[in-house]
């Protein structure tokens, strides 16, 4: 199953990308895709005197740039016998000449390793939840040190049907596309696979509270009601993706599914944890297609939590605030 067929590695020079470039180097053969590997150096700005464009600065500029290109082809020299391998230095912050590589040449996976942090106890940084939030392709952020090959896989998907109608079937897509990304990983590290499902029933402490006076016995039912409907279309939509990989596949990776009952910002962290999940494939957008509606908060909570790798879906309608001019 061929998912990707343009990656955007993006690399620092100065750090420990090999996570990062490995990973991606190995995505390109399985998937036959096109790999670029990118660095983003600083923007050279005036000083005292010096007008900004003027010949000290832009001299500056391009010795900055030739020199992080040499190191760059020094970096991507070895695994060229592997897969084509493009390189691009860009000038400005990082995150923003990222996407607008992106939207730029129509890249359909970015892949790097997290920001370093020594003063926070997270993985990722505000730069990796700019890209997260505003990419408008999949982003795989790959823990560092990571080992070679995945041992468990986590799919987080929402088959939750309390949204507009406009919007489901645009949350069908992306639990689709989760699930077959998830199923491609796994088949090619031979890992395990689970998917979870967080749900509520909406109104449960309400109709037990005091001013409701619902008999017990309907609020079992009703819970019981939510629960088996989150059920069927969570087997329905693993059954739909597995069922495309064929019978060898779909048996091999024979998915663990987890109904939890729960809040998603707590059971999905505490899930990876318990699974020592090495990815986590997610959906990250709250509104689909509006300006402004970046990221649910379910889903920043979520990645504020984890300490795993993390490849994060969005729609195909959405539209990235970043554009191409600065």
């Amino acid at each position: 199953m061929n998912i990707f067929k343009d990656i955007l590695c993006v690399v620092d020079i100065r750090e420990d990308c090999a996570a990062a470039l490995e990973r991606a180097v190995t995505l390109a053969e399985n998937n036959q895709a096109s790999l670029t590997v990118l660095d983003v150096v600083d923007r050279i700005t005036a000083g005292i005197g010096m007008p900004d464009g003027g010949p000290i600065s832009a001299d500056l500029q391009s010795a900055i740039v030739a020199a992080d290109m040499q190191a760059l082809e020094e970096l991507v020299d070895p695994y060229r016998k592997r897969v084509s391998i493009k390189v691009a230095v860009r000038k400005g912050t990082r995150f923003m000449e990222t996407i607008r590589q992106v939207l730029t040449n129509g890249h359909d996976l970015v892949i790097k390793v997290p920001e370093k942090l020594d003063w926070f106890d997270r993985l990722f940084g505000c730069d990796d939840m700019n890209l997260l939030r505003e990419c408008p392709c999949p982003v795989w952020v790959v823990k560092p040190q990571i080992k070679k090959s995945y041992r468990v896989i986590l799919a987080a998907v929402d088959t939750d049907d309390g949204y507009p109608r406009a919007e489901l079937s645009s949350r069908d897509a992306v639990n689709r596309e989760i699930l077959e990304i998830a199923c491609s990983l796994a088949l090619s590290d031979f890992a395990e696979l689970h998917v979870v499902h967080a749900w509520q029933a909406i109104g449960e402490s309400a109709m037990r509270g005091a001013l409701m006076h619902t008999p017990e016995i309907k609020i079992i039912n009703y819970v019981e009601q939510v629960r088996r409907q989150r059920e069927i279309k969570l087997n329905r939509v693993v059954h739909e993706v597995t069922s495309q990989l064929g019978k060898g596949a779909a048996e091999y990776l024979n998915p663990q599914i987890h109904l939890i009952k729960g809040g998603a910002r707590k059971e999905i962290p505490e899930l990876a944890e318990q699974l020592k999940a090495d990815v986590i494939v997610m959906g990250t957008v709250a509104r689909t297609g509006v300006p402004g509606f970046i990221m649910g908060n379910t889903a920043e909570t979520i990645l504020n939590q984890i300490n795993c790798s993390v490849l994060a879906i969005k729609p195909s309608e959405f539209k990235t605030p970043v554009t191409l001019e600065d």
